[in-house]
């Protein structure tokens, strides 16, 4: 897996991507699940560790602001 990228507001924006907002709960669940099956390929795998990465990435920062 590719190592993952801090976040930056702006380059996010130039690169046409979005915020997403979801409750904690949804945000630990999915920093924690990967649906990946024993058929999926190392692209499959790759995007769900961004997204799991991204999601726990969020819920610290979110948890680290209170």
């Amino acid at each position: 897996m590719n190592a993952p990228e801090p976040t930056d507001p702006q380059a996010e924006a130039a690169r046409g991507r979005l915020p997403l907002w979801l409750d904690p709960q949804d945000l630990s669940w999915l920093a924690r699940h990967c649906c990946c099956g024993d058929g999926a390929t190392d692209e499959d795998r790759d995007r769900c560790g961004r997204l799991r990465f991204r999601a726990s990435a969020a819920l610290h920062k979110h948890e680290s602001s209170g």
